[in-house]
């Protein structure tokens, strides 16, 4: 009954609209608006009659009849193809191209327009997303030492989360006012002719035309329950701090959503040793000051306990940085490793006797050298 009403209505508002077709009404004087005028001058002025014949808020005899004119001419208006062939053509015109497209007048425009003050008038449902609700994501952040980076890892991990009642729908029931998970729409007659649509927020509603049953007994727990499921982490050799590992569609489970994702965000924990960059490893290395003048060879224990040697033969300064090609991170793409790097800082001795100074002058300097101004 009520969608006939609706129909009814939405057939005479379309016919008021041919009529002052018929009438010979200029869209643009109807808007306020000259015919070079912009889209944008167009809706500011649609925007504003709108408003002041609105019949919440206009209660004039005629407002309502001004109102479905304004919204007939700005939906010709703002569609470039049938601005064209008014603007060429004429009102008779436009209703020729109309009625040869199927459109009887707009009524397509009457939905998108109409909803946009909370009225419905009829049963096409005008433009809606069809995109699917999603659970929220989930992440935890894994903390990997640097080693498990280097060799990489495989991780068991339990993950808690809700998970939808076997039986749950057996536990729905047909409610056309449920217009998605958690929302329904209540029709409400505010005028003559006119139906107004309110959102509520219901959480029995579960998707569109479709309400939760309370105590049913194919779902005793409710719509859902807690599970406990093993999932396999695998961490590949050369991952970085930040990186994410996703098992999609694992999270909560709810009646009406897709459940979301879950992310395993790495977390890299600092090393006594090395220091990560990207692919590239750095170290810092002291050496007496004996090495530092003489050359040295030096064993370094890689992160994955395989030990290497490298040679100096010259002086090395204090602060110098060796790169030792190869010997960095593994690279995520599989070719090759970093490099590493080695800051050495030389260590001096506090002090020395009287033979190791002439010694080292005799070796380095010779003769003691003279202070000048």
């Amino acid at each position: 009954m009520i969608l006939k009403q609706i129909n009814i209505m939405r057939a005479l508002l379309q016919l008021c609209a041919l009529l002052s077709v018929a009438c010979a009404v200029d869209f643009y004087d109807l808007l306020g608006v000259s015919r070079s005028a912009s889209q944008k001058e167009i809706k500011k002025a649609y925007r504003a009659k709108s408003l002041e014949f609105h019949p919440d808020k206009n209660k004039e005899e005629g407002a309502a009849e001004k109102f479905a004119e304004i919204a007939y001419a700005y939906e010709v208006l703002t569609d470039e193809d049938k601005r064209q062939i008014y603007d060429r053509h004429g009102e008779e015109g436009l209703k020729q191209h109309e009625q040869r497209s199927g459109h009887g007048g707009g009524g397509g425009g009457f939905d998108d327009i109409f909803s946009h003050f909370g009225f419905n008038f009829g049963g096409g449902g005008g433009r809606r997303g069809g995109e699917e609700q999603r659970t929220p994501d989930v992440e935890i952040p894994l903390r990997m030492s640097m080693k498990q980076l280097y060799l990489g890892d495989t991780i068991e991990v339990e993950f808690v989360r809700q998970t939808l009642c076997v039986n749950w729908q057996e536990c729905m029931k047909d409610m056309p006012e449920c217009q998605g998970p958690g929302v329904r729409v209540v029709r409400q007659q505010i005028a003559p002719g006119f139906v107004q649509q309110v959102q509520q927020r219901d959480e029995r509603c579960v998707s569109r035309g479709k309400m939760w049953r309370p105590n049913c007994r194919a779902c005793p727990e409710g719509k859902t329950s807690t599970e406990k499921i093993e999932l396999t982490v695998e961490i590949t050799r050369g991952m970085r701090p930040g990186e994410r590992i996703t098992f999609e569609e694992v999270a909560d489970e709810k009646p009406g959503f897709k459940a979301g994702d879950l992310h395993f965000i790495i977390v890299g924990l600092g090393d006594t040793v090395f220091h990560r960059d990207g692919d590239q490893l750095y170290i810092t290395m002291e050496i007496p000051l004996v090495h530092a003048l003489t050359g040295f060879t030096k064993e370094i224990t890689h992160l994955d306990s395989h030990k290497f040697s490298f040679t100096v033969d010259e002086v090395t300064e204090c602060d110098h940085v060796m790169r030792l090609p190869g010997k960095g991170m593994p690279r995520r793409s599989g070719r090759g490793f970093g490099d590493l790097y080695i800051t050495f800082e030389v260590d001096f001795p506090d002090e020395l006797t009287d033979q190791q100074k002439a010694a080292i002058r005799n070796i380095l300097g010779g003769e003691d050298l003279k202070n000048e101004l």
